[in-house]
């Protein structure tokens, strides 16, 4: 198996894992938020899901950059 195909599965199974994990912890959650966009704001979601969810888009596309340390 491929690093590449690695590195996949793995990026998709922590941050499914994580994604899991803030749906179960938002259950209880009173606060609630809207997020404007440009053209029109969201439904009132939860903060602990707009950060969370950021938290883990965040998490994904970091884990595409490739940072070659070794100046080979």
């Amino acid at each position: 198996m491929s690093l590449f195909i690695k590195k996949l599965f793995f990026i998709t199974f922590f941050n499914s894992s994580l994604f899991i994990l803030l749906l179960i912890g938002i259950q209880n959650s009173s606060n609630k938020s809207k997020v404007d966009f440009l053209i029109n704001e969201t439904t009132e979601l939860p903060i602990s899901f707009l950060m969370g969810s950021s938290f883990i888009v965040g998490s994904i596309l970091g884990s595409f950059i490739d940072f070659n340390l070794n100046n080979e």
